[in-house]
């Protein structure tokens, strides 16, 4: 199977597009908020995902109000509708071929509640931005995903985002108090207030009839409520969150809680009103490198029960890229890894007494360990940083690193704890068997969550292949272990697939009739989560060219997004990147109307509107400056002379701002065919790029500056 990037034929498409775009236009208070313009719509169109669609328009929503229209617009075009925050989706839950709207730009509107107690949310805002209305307080959002700098609010409920400290008690699900959110049928339901249940009772009873026949159908049935008690016991977000129907009673509260995690199948959450967790302000923190896995999974259950709030797992693959990493210890970059595993392990408390004390206690746990380079935790918040760094930045060392015209996927599943190192000794036989030589496991141990990340190209069928053999031996591994083949990621279409093998029949087919409860025409966001189709995880696979040294380790993954000044404006660092790589793409395969289409506005939109500020070097995780990238194209398109003749300019700036200004009033006094005459003969001695070319309408100089 050939990797398919999503392109219908451009003329065809074309015409559908502009007419969904007319339609949704009528059902916005401001129509040039629906685009059909090509370049818009596939620089929006990319998630760090291995997946691309091509969506007919894109469209960008203001209120809840908006939303349920254009939901009602796509209906009548008969168009699928994707709500797109963040973009930053590993599993292909962000981009569909419909409609894509945006509900990032205008939803940035927080409110602390409760001295911090509680935060009220709309959906663009990141975490990190959330998290900093708290601070404060000290006081965070549950849920601490290592993405919390590009992630939305948004995201995190459509997939029920954790992290590596809230495990299964404080992640988007369990801290969720009230939730705001349109149906697909334009109905808007707040959560929150009193008679919340009567309204949707009163305003959509079939819904509300069919979700307390769901409730009863689960709870009467012992193995349903077993699978679903054994699957949400571990981190969960593999399918609908039917746990959902056993913690609740009333329709609009499991309603509510099955928004989250829905990846924008079933609503648009607009607003959300979250419980906050303390900030523990004392923390010791310290990397235990022990002789191999089993060692670091032995060790789990005491550490954990001497208080460690956090225990993260890198196995010997990881450890070895840790090792090149400039913040790496000495006795790390010392050590001969061979089939070592270490845990970085964290005790924090609200005050240095309590810290004290917990530490004191855990002492006898942590001298027990077999540990090769010692037990000893730091309480310096630099070296704390740096072994954090360690951690984090795994994902930059093998992202960054991979070949050129690869994706890196990230994977992540969930085993019960016996069961964690049986599960990480398997994955290591499937790396060997499907070769996967440079793979890397990680992870959350503390909640039996491993992630493990590899490098893959999707550009022959062999590939492909490849991918499949390693995927459905993967999902039988995970099963077989009693394990959930996505723990915080989100199902998408990588996923999709395996549902039904890890629920049941039964199980599946109530998941089924959730969405069609909420979403009879099968509207929004078709495809994801839910999909009998085997092969959707091998469809519309994005080809990844190689366009720049400079810029072919992006991950599309859209972290770069929120600290780009003109990221309202024109384009992102990502979308600037995105757009050379469909043009190099509508290059290779001769498509010289498409290739025309998008490299009409890209000078402007991409290169010259860059404030080249390279802000998104500090954020992005391979570490791209796309804004010294953006200037060296600049600078290209200018010949030699232009350039010597430019520095020269900025070295003697005054005396270049006194010329001009001469050279203006002068040309004001001699007749007007003179001075054309004048700069066309300067022109066409190669000074096309310095000297403009005259018209009647070139102003005088203005008045010199004071001083």
């Amino acid at each position: 199977m050939r990797p398919v990037v999503g392109v219908p034929t451009p003329t065809a498409a074309g015409v559908r597009a502009r007419e969904v775009a007319e339609l949704l236009r009528a059902r916005l208070d401001d129509p040039t908020r629906a685009s059909t313009e090509l370049p818009r719509r596939l620089a929006a169109a990319h998630d760090a995902s291995p997946y691309l669609f091509e969506p007919q328009a894109l469209v960008r929503a203001t209120s809840a109000a908006e939303v349920g229209a254009l939901m009602a617009g796509a209906r009548e075009a008969g168009v699928p509708l994707t709500l797109r925050g963040g973009g930053t989706s590993l599993a292909g839950q962000a981009g569909g071929a419909g409609v894509l709207v945006d509900v990032r730009t205008d939803w940035r509107h927080a409110e602390v509640l409760d001295d911090g107690r509680r935060i009220r949310l709309q959906p663009g805002l990141t975490i990190r931005q959330a998290n900093a209305r708290l601070a404060r307080y000290r006081r965070r959002l549950g849920p601490d995903p290592a993405s919390e700098a590009a992630c939305t609010v948004g995201g995190m409920v459509a997939n029920n985002s954790s992290g590596m400290t809230c495990g299964t008690t404080d992640n988007a699900y369990r801290t969720m108090e009230s939730l705001r959110f349109v149906l697909p049928s334009g109905t808007v339901v707040d959560s929150g207030a009193r008679d919340a249940d009567d309204r949707l009772r009163a305003d959509e009873p079939e819904l509300h009839a069919g979700l307390l026949r769901l409730r009863d159908r689960v709870r009467s049935t012992p193995l349903s409520r077993a699978t679903i008690e054994r699957l949400f016991a571990m981190k969960n977000t593999m399918g609908y969150g039917l746990n959902s129907l056993l913690d609740h009673d009333s329709p609009v509260e499991m309603l509510a809680h099955l928004m989250i995690g829905s990846e924008g199948t079933l609503g648009f959450v607009a607003e959300a009103v979250f419980r906050t967790v303390e900030i523990h302000q004392h923390a010791a923190t310290g990397l235990l490198i022990l002789p191999g896995l089993s060692a670091a999974t032995d060790a789990l259950p005491a550490l954990l029960a001497a208080g460690a709030r956090t225990a993260e797992l890198l196995d010997a693959a990881a450890l070895r890229v840790s090792q090149r990493d400039p913040d790496a210890s000495p006795a790390l970059r010392g050590l001969t890894v061979t089939g070592h595993a270490a845990l970085l392990v964290e005790f924090a408390e609200d005050s240095a007494e309590r810290l004290a004390e917990t530490l004191a206690d855990a002492r006898h746990v942590l001298d027990r360990l077999p540990a090769v380079t010692g037990t000893e935790l730091t309480h310096d918040p630099r070296e704390r940083a740096a072994l954090w760094h360690l951690r984090k930045g795994l994902y930059t060392a093998v992202a960054g690193a991979r070949p050129p015209g690869t994706t890196a996927l990230l994977e992540d599943i969930a085993v019960p704890m016996p069961r964690l190192t049986g599960t990480c000794d398997g994955l290591i036989r499937l790396f060997d068997r499907h070769g996967y030589p440079d793979a890397v496991i990680f992870g959350h141990a503390r909640d039996g969550n491993l992630h493990f990340m590899l490098t893959q190209s999707f550009d022959t069928p062999a590939e492909i292949d490849r991918y499949a053999r390693f995927t459905d031996d993967m999902v039988d591994l995970v099963l077989a272990e009693g394990g959930t083949l996505k723990a915080e990621h989100g199902t998408g279409r990588a996923m999709a697939p395996f549902v039904r093998r890890q629920y049941g029949d039964e199980l599946y087919d109530v998941m089924r009739e959730l969405k069609r409860l909420c979403d009879p025409s099968g509207l929004l966001n078709p495809g994801v989560l839910l999909n009998d189709d085997p092969t959707v995880h091998l469809r519309q696979l994005k080809a990844v060219p190689t366009v720049d040294p400079e810029l072919d380790s992006c991950v599309e993954c859209g972290y770069c997004e929120p600290v780009c000044p003109t990221a309202d404006v024109t384009t992102t660092p990502r979308q600037r990147i995105v757009l050379q790589r469909q043009i190099a793409l509508a290059t290779a395969a001769g498509d010289e109307e498409r290739r025309r289409e998008l490299t009409t506005d890209y000078e402007y939109a991409a290169v010259d509107s860059c404030a080249a500020d390279s802000l998104c070097v500090t954020a992005c995780p391979v570490g791209i400056d796309t804004g010294a990238a953006m200037k060296r194209l600049r600078a290209e398109r200018h010949s030699p002379f232009a350039q010597r003749t430019a520095r020269s300019t900025a070295r003697h700036w005054k005396a270049a701002v006194a010329g001009v200004r001469v050279g203006l009033n002068a040309a004001h006094v001699v007749p007007t065919p003179v001075t054309r005459a004048a700069t066309g003969v300067l022109r066409g001695f190669g000074a096309t790029e310095l000297v403009p070319q005259w018209s009647d309408d070139m102003p005088r100089a203005g008045a010199p500056r004071p001083g």
